[in-house]
C-alpha cells in the first residue's frame, strides 16, 4: 500500500496568506497541514508516499526533504498545471504501479487517521473505496447518491444535489482506477474530474464501496475552516506546560506550551497552545487559540485565533477575535499624534474595525 497526497493548487480563497507559501503549510495548532497526512500514512503502515506539488515549488521539498522524520520514503511529483484530481492521479501511475494506494487530498484533517478506511477497502475486496461524510452544503462536493447501501452514481459539484453525502478528500483505490482517468474527457472547466473517474468504474461494473466519517472531518479551504479545524484539534490536545508561568498568572484548562516561553501576569484559558519563546504579558489568551514560535503578546487579549510565528500583538484595546495571522504581523496601538489608524496590506486582505 503507497500513499498519493496533493500539495499543489493556490490556496486562492486563503488569500493574502497563500500569496506568501503553500496553504498546506499553514499551521493547524502548531503543526504544518500537510504533516497530518503524512502522519496519517504512517500510522496507517505505509512506507512510500508521493506528494503532487505545482511545477517549480520548492517549499514542500524544503519542509519535509524525504520523509525521514515522519519514518517515510517521499517522492515528490510535479504538476505542470491544476488540471484536476484525476489527473493528479494519471500523472502519479509510474510512481504508484500496480499497487494499491490511498489518494489523500493535502488540505483534509479528520480525527482518528485513515486506518480504517484501509481495512474497510480490504474487507470489501473493492477496486475503488470512497470515504462520506454528511454535509450541510453538498453542491461544494462531489456527492454520492446512495441506494440500499450501494453508492449507484456520483455527481461533481451538483447544482440540485441527490444527498448530502459528500466525497471527501480521501480515496482507496487499486490498479484499476488508471483506467478510469485514462478514460474520462476534461469537464466544462477543463479539468480531469475525479467524479468522473469514480462514475467510470462505476458503469463499467468495477466494485466501488465506501465508509462513512463517524466523527469529525474538516477540508480546510476557507479562513473560517482553519479555524474551525484548528479548534477541533486543540479539543484533543493534552495538558503539557513547559517555560515558565508566573505567581500572577492563571492558566487553566489545557494547554500546551513550548520551551523558552513566558507567561507574565496574564490568564491563559485552555484550550490553547503556545509554541517555543512565545512572550504572554499582561495579557488574555482564550480558548482555541494556536500561538506560533516566538510571537509577543503584550497588554492585549486573544480567543479562537490562529497566529503564525514570529507575530507580535501590543496594547490593543479591544479582544481579537475569529483572526488568522501570518508570519511576522505585527498589531500595535500607534504612540504618536495625532492617533489615526494605519495600514500596510497586501492584496485581498481583510481588516474590520470600529
Amino acid at each position: 500500500m503507497k500513499a498519493l497526497i496533493t500539495a499543489g493548487g493556490h490556496g486562492t480563497r486563503l488569500r493574502p496568506i497563500t500569496h506568501t507559501q503553500n496553504k498546506h503549510l499553514i499551521p493547524i495548532a502548531n503543526k504544518l497541514m500537510l504533516a497530518y497526512a503524512l502522519e496519517y500514512a504512517n500510522d496507517a503502515g505505509i512506507d512510500e508516499v508521493g506528494i503532487i506539488i505545482n511545477e517549480g515549488d520548492t517549499s514542500i521539498v524544503d519542509a519535509f526533504g524525504n520523509g525521514d522524520s515522519f519514518e517515510l520514503k517521499i517522492k515528490y511529483i510535479e504538476q505542470s498545471a491544476p488540471l484536476g484530481l484525476g489527473h493528479v492521479v494519471k500523472i502519479s501511475e509510474s510512481f504508484i504501479k500496480d499497487d494499491p494506494f490511498v489518494f489523500y487530498l493535502g488540505d483534509n484533517i479528520l480525527v482518528g487517521g485513515i486506518n480504517k478506511f484501509i481495512e474497510d477497502f480490504k474487507a470489501n475486496s473493492s477496486n475503488c473505496h470512497l470515504v462520506l461524510s454528511k454535509v450541510p452544503d453538498p453542491n461544494r462536493f462531489g456527492v454520492a447518491d446512495v441506494k440500499d447501501g450501494k453508492i449507484i452514481g456520483i455527481e461533481e459539484k451538483p447544482d440540485h444535489p441527490k444527498s448530502i453525502l459528500a466525497v471527501t478528500g480521501i480515496y482507496v483505490y487499486d490498479s484499476h482506477i488508471f483506467e478510469a482517468v485514462n478514460n474520462i474527457k476534461p469537464s466544462a472547466r477543463g479539468e480531469l474530474e475525479i467524479s468522473d473517474a469514480h462514475q467510470y468504474l462505476l458503469e463499467k461494473g468495477f466494485s466501488v464501496s465506501y465508509s462513512e466519517i463517524t466523527g469529525w472531518w474538516k477540508d480546510t479551504g476557507k479562513p473560517s475552516d482553519l479555524l474551525e479545524a484548528n479548534r477541533l484539534v486543540l479539543d484533543n490536545i493534552k495538558d503539557e506546560r513547559e517555560g515558565t508561568i508566573d505567581e500572577q498568572s492563571t492558566v487553566s484548562g489545557r494547554v500546551v506550551m513550548g520551551k523558552g516561553s513566558q507567561i507574565i501576569n496574564s490568564n491563559i484559558r485552555g484550550p490553547v497552545i503556545i509554541g517555543e519563546n512565545v512572550t504572554v504579558d499582561g495579557a488574555y489568551v482564550g480558548p482555541y487559540s494556536a500561538i506560533g514560535d516566538g510571537c509577543k503578546i503584550i497588554n492585549s487579549e486573544i480567543e479562537y485565533s490562529i497566529l503564525m510565528h514570529q507575530c507580535r500583538i501590543s496594547n490593543i484595546s479591544r479582544r481579537i477575535e475569529a483572526s488568522l495571522l501570518g508570519s511576522d504581523v505585527e498589531l500595535l496601538r500607534s504612540q504618536s499624534k495625532p492617533i489615526t489608524h494605519r495600514f500596510i496590506l497586501g492584496d485581498q486582505s481583510r481588516v474590520e474595525i470600529d
